[in-house]
């Protein structure tokens, strides 16, 4: 019988852990987000790991050499719970590939912003500056807050722009 488990990867190093894991003849699986990353000071969306630094592995305990897995480039070690490998849910992983979209990535639904939350700006000229959600024009148009020189200015901004703060 063919069971889930978890694979800690080196850090970043997900996707080389699934490549050559696959190569070896084994499934994985890695769910995908769109996020954001910054490279040489600009915020690009990006496809992202879930979860950073683990994948799923499905093995049977009976048949399946587990010898080469900790050898792995990319992989750091199995999970486990005292001296037994962590066993994951099948229902999770069926739930999670429900979740994706056509290309294989989670779509997470952001919650929907109102006056008076805070936010960070992520990019533009204002990036890094905290703000207060003042109104929200369309879909994709904000009227923020910034305080400047003890003064409070109306900027309006592309929401792709900003973030809530956490």
């Amino acid at each position: 019988m063919k069971y889930w488990y978890l694979i800690h990867s080196k850090p970043k190093d997900e996707k080389l852990a699934q490549d050559n894991l696959e190569r070896q003849g084994y499934e994985t699986y890695l769910p995908l987000i769109l996020g954001r990353t910054k490279k040489r000071g600009k915020t690009t969306k990006s496809i992202l790991p879930m979860f950073p630094r683990y994948l799923f592995i499905h093995l049977s305990d009976q048949t399946d050499d587990w010898g080469p897995i900790r050898s792995t480039l990319g992989v750091s070690s199995l999970i486990r719970f005292g001296a037994t490998p962590a066993k994951v849910p099948d229902n999770l992983i069926k739930t999670l590939k429900h979740n994706e979209n056509s290309q294989g990535i989670h779509e997470l639904i952001s919650e929907p912003l109102s006056p008076g939350d805070k936010l960070l700006i992520v990019e533009g000229p204002f990036e890094g500056y905290e703000a207060t959600l003042f109104s929200q024009k369309s879909d994709d148009r904000v009227i923020v807050l910034l305080k400047i020189a003890e003064n409070f200015v109306q900027v309006k901004l592309e929401q792709s722009l900003i973030e809530p703060l956490r």
